[in-house]
């Protein structure tokens, strides 16, 4: 079974070594943390099914005073809104679907030398990010939940479309990796653990070199040899943008 190269996608296959991980981590790589983005988060912030649903209601609302106003009575009036409740509910309904298979399939994992995000509904693709070739983190704080995005550094990007819903908003030049729809408090634990493993990375000679595998491991996770960052001298506490009060529920 195959992994992914630092940012080039690979699909998973029937089955993982470990939830999250195409295979084991190599000897000597620690787990720091691992979670999934909530499925309510993705259907709001994501998907905007709030913006959806309100746009439904304006149709409806329109649909009514357009048959009063023509001279129908309330009962006709109502019985013609009605008739087109059946397409609102299954079009509200298959979002609130696609927003739980993406928090179903999802899953970001960061250990002491990496980060990994193995996301896709259909085809499950991988992504293994070497925390040397991160050049920051940004937390945006919402009310109940938080993203951390991350910028790489170098030249090679990783397409959008590859990467959404994980991916930070309206970035399509310099697409930016995003660990979306976080609960508040699986988001600070992880802020709390990126930041020095950020520095740590980033400090430590050779850090960014290639990961060597287990002893007698038939799978490890494979990654190319990257450069030396030259663009970073030092990397900062992972910075964190409070969200507007009134945007608070929009998307993002």
């Amino acid at each position: 079974m195959k992994a992914i190269n630092r940012l080039a996608p690979a699909h998973e296959h029937e089955f993982e070594a470990r939830h999250g991980l195409p295979e084991a981590l190599p000897q000597g790589e620690r787990l720091l943390w691992q979670g999934s983005p909530s499925a309510a988060l993705v259907a709001v912030q994501a998907l905007h099914i709030r913006k959806v649903a309100a746009y439904f209601a304006l149709l409806l609302g329109w649909r009514l005073a357009s048959d009063l106003h023509d001279g129908a009575g309330w009962a006709a009036a109502l019985a013609g809104c009605a008739g087109m409740l059946a397409p609102i509910v299954l079009a509200l309904g298959l979002i609130g679907a696609m927003a739980w298979l993406v928090a179903r399939t999802s899953v970001y994992t960061l250990t002491d030398r990496r980060v990994v995000m193995r996301i896709g509904v259909v085809l499950s693709i991988t992504f293994n990010l070497p925390l040397a070739r991160i050049a920051s983190a940004d937390l945006r704080q919402r009310r109940h939940s938080a993203d951390i995005a991350l910028t790489l550094a170098g030249d090679e990007r990783i397409a959008y479309p590859h990467l959404w819903p994980h991916a930070r908003p309206w970035q399509l030049r310099s697409p930016q990796p995003m660990l979306r729809a976080l609960p508040a408090a699986e988001a600070a634990a992880l802020s709390a653990l990126l930041a020095p493993a950020l520095r740590q990375a980033h400090a430590t000679p050779g850090a960014d070199a290639a990961v060597k595998p287990a002893a007698g491991s038939a799978h490890p996770l494979p990654q190319r040899a990257v450069r030396a960052v030259q663009t970073v001298q030092a990397v900062p506490p992972v910075r964190t943008h409070e969200a507007a009060p009134e945007a608070a529920h929009a998307g993002a």
